[in-house]
C-alpha cells in the first residue's frame, strides 16, 4: 500500500495549513503520510496545476485560501475530477462573518504580518532589557532612541513602554563623576532625547526609593543639593548633545512616550 500523500495548498506562505495538517496527521501514527506544501497559490492556473498533481498521485489537498473565488474554483475543481479536498479556513471565516456582520479583509498573509509585529515588538523588549541603565553602550548606536537623563527620571519603565511600541531603545544614566560613554556623542541628535525633572519631585522620588530599601532617607542620593549637581551635569550634557528635552516631573509614562514618539518624528 502507498503512503498517503496531502498537499497543503496556501495563498500565503502555508505554515498555518502545514501545521493544521501535522497536527491531524500525527494522530495516526501508523500511516507514514507524506506532506508537501504549495505556498502562494493565487490564480486558477495555479490551482490546476495541484488538481493534475493530486489527480496523478492520489493526494488529498488540505487548503487555505482566503479568496472567496479561489476557494470556490479549487473546491469545485476537486469535486469534478473526484479528489477530496479540505478547507480548512473557509467555513469558519464564513461563521464568523454571519456572527460578527462584518466582511473578512480576504487579504493573504495577514496573520504572517501580524506575527512579524510581536516578534518585532519581543526584539524590541529584549534590546531594551541588554541595553538598560548603560549596560553596554554598544546598543546605543543601533536603538531607534536613545534617553539620557539623573537616576529616577523613569527611564528604564520609559524604554520598556516604548518598546510595546517597538522601538529599540538605550538609556544611559548621567552622574557628574563618569563621563558619559563615546557613543552617546556620535549618536545623530534626532533620535537622542533627554529627560528632566525638577529638583524637589526627584528629592521626592529617591527618598522614597531609599525607603523602600530599608534605609535612611538622608542618603547623600536623596540630598537636594546632590539633586541640583546632577540636574546643571544633565544641562551640560544634553546641550553638548543638542537634544530635545522633556520635562517628565508629573507626566505619566504613557504621556511621556507619547511626546517622546511625537519628538522623534517630526525631527526625522
Amino acid at each position: 500500500m502507498t503512503s498517503p500523500v496531502i498537499y497543503v495548498v496556501s495563498d500565503s506562505v502555508g505554515e498555518t495549513a502545514e501545521l493544521v495538517t501535522k497536527a491531524a496527521a500525527s494522530q495516526f501514527l501508523q500511516s507514514n503520510v507524506s506532506i508537501k506544501r504549495f505556498p502562494f497559490i493565487e490564480s486558477p492556473e495555479h490551482i490546476e496545476e495541484v488538481i493534475s498533481l493530486s489527480k496523478l498521485n492520489q493526494a488529498i489537498i488540505a487548503y487555505t485560501l482566503v479568496r472567496p473565488v479561489d476557494r470556490e474554483y479549487m473546491r469545485k475543481r476537486a469535486q469534478e475530477e473526484g479528489i477530496f479536498a479540505y478547507d480548512i479556513i473557509g467555513p469558519l471565516m464564513d461563521e464568523l462573518e454571519k456572527k460578527y456582520k462584518s466582511k473578512p479583509e480576504f487579504e493573504p498573509g495577514l496573520v504572517r504580518q501580524l506575527d512579524d509585529e510581536y516578534f518585532k515588538r519581543v526584539e524590541a523588549i529584549e534590546f531594551a532589557v541588554k541595553y538598560d541603565d548603560g549596560r553596554d553602550p554598544r546598543g546605543i548606536l543601533r536603538a531607534d532612541i536613545v534617553l539620557v537623563g539623573v537616576s529616577r527620571t523613569c527611564k528604564t519603565p520609559l524604554s520598556q513602554f516604548l518598546a510595546h511600541k517597538r522601538y529599540k531603545v538605550a538609556n544611559v544614566p548621567l552622574v557628574p563623576e563618569v563621563e558619559p560613554p563615546e557613543e552617546l556623542f556620535l549618536v545623530a541628535p534626532e533620535k537622542c532625547i533627554g529627560l528632566k525633572i525638577s529638583p524637589e519631585k526627584l528629592n521626592h522620588i529617591r527618598k522614597e526609593r531609599l525607603k523602600t530599601l530599608g534605609l535612611g532617607d538622608h542618603a547623600i542620593y536623596a540630598n537636594l543639593e546632590r539633586i541640583k549637581e546632577e540636574l546643571a551635569y544633565f544641562n551640560k550634557i544634553v546641550e553638548k548633545l543638542n537634544c530635545p528635552v522633556i520635562d517628565v516631573t508629573n507626566k505619566a509614562i504613557e504621556e511621556t512616550a507619547n511626546t517622546v514618539i511625537t519628538t522623534i518624528q517630526s525631527r526625522k
